[in-house]
């Protein structure tokens, strides 16, 4: 039923592709005005509508960052939210919204880099309240690539290598078909590229796309699976100790192909799943729903993302009696020290 929608959308393609182009040639002849802040810009974001790896990006930027001495804070949008306007997340120390006031990407950034954090639809108020109320010298932007209203120091853009590889139209075109939301040729806004093959093996780029990326500085990414971690007890236990256990695999994220694919390499039993859209936010209908699936399925215990974990422990009591645990991963740079010290030279910061 999607793909017909999205067959019959088709002919939508030209006058969404007419709108980029517009708006984007008027930010290069400066027409539209792009302000500066007083802060050290990161951007972080793609080209296509969820999952090619921006908050585990986002993370691992803030947590060198951070390492390296600089105050480093995350300023996002808070896609999926209850509420409007500028919100401060944390403080690097204290939270002080739920997920549900700021979105599930940034509570998971805060609460796992201990970091300053806020959300605004405007990236330019947003960031210039976040640098009077935290003090913070340099900001990574979550998902603003097209977001151009705001100046950058440094522009990542992260693309997943299996969207590249991928020959579906339906999946490759731009948007309302596809899962673009620009044309390849804009590519060139990009300092420096991610290619992020997750959990798969590493693959050449289409030949067809190559001229996209021409003097681009390119980096290869990968994730890598830490282990698995209580929800509840916030405990840690090794991939090794669910081998061979059916558990019930929940998901609220726009791709949990890649997910599935590295609990089966580990032999972790997800036949029995529920899949749910990305950015979910649960109530206590699909609560009962994962119980009810749980024992009837006989499973020995609920996987999830950490993504879905900061909201679904807002459930404990429900699921007092059903031990839930988050796959917890990380990115992985294949060549770490070069990659850094491309962001420290660029951004003057050696």
């Amino acid at each position: 039923m999607i793909n017909f929608l999205k067959t019959i959308l088709y002919p939508f393609i030209p006058a969404y592709a007419l709108v980029v182009a517009v708006r984007n040639w008027l930010f290069e002849i400066n027409f539209f005005k792009v302000k500066r802040v007083d802060s050290v810009i990161i951007s972080v974001g793609n080209l296509t509508v969820g999952g090619s790896g921006k908050t585990p990006l986002v993370i691992y930027l803030l947590d060198f960052l951070k390492k390296h001495g600089l105050k480093t804070g995350v300023l996002s949008r808070g896609y999926g939210r209850n509420s409007r306007g500028y919100k401060l997340v944390s403080d690097g120390q204290e939270i002080f919204t739920t997920v549900d006031q700021c979105g599930d990407e940034i509570y998971q950034t805060v609460s796992e880099c201990l970091v300053p954090g806020a959300v605004c639809e405007n990236r330019v108020k947003g960031a210039e309240k976040f640098i009077r109320e935290t003090g913070v010298k340099v900001i990574v932007l979550d998902d603003a690539f097209q977001h151009r209203w705001i100046y950058r120091d440094l522009n990542v853009l992260v693309c997943e290598q299996k969207f590249l590889l991928c020959r579906n139209f339906l999946v490759k075109n731009l948007f309302p078909t596809g899962n673009r939301r620009e044309p390849f040729t804009s590519v060139k806004r990009a300092d420096v590229v991610i290619i992020n093959r997750k959990f798969s093996d590493e693959e050449n780029m289409p030949a067809n796309l190559k001229k996209y990326f021409e003097g681009k500085k390119i980096f290869k990414a990968n994730y890598e699976a830490i282990g698995f971690v209580d929800i509840k007890r916030k405990v840690d236990h090794k991939i090794e100790e669910f081998k061979g256990q059916k558990s019930l695999l929940v998901s609220g994220i726009a791709d949990p192909a890649s997910l599935i694919s590295i609990l089966d390499q580990n032999g972790v039993n997800t036949e029995n799943r529920m899949i749910f859209v990305d950015h979910k936010n649960y109530s206590n209908k699909e609560i009962q729903s994962i119980r009810k699936k749980f024992y009837n399925t006989n499973s020995h215990s609920v996987i999830t993302t950490q993504k879905d974990a900061v909201k679904l422990v807002g459930f404990s009591k429900e699921f007092d009696d059903i031990d839930i645990f988050y796959l917890k991963i990380k990115m992985v740079m294949s060549d770490e020290k070069s990659f850094i010290k491309f962001i420290l030279d660029k951004l003057n910061l050696n």
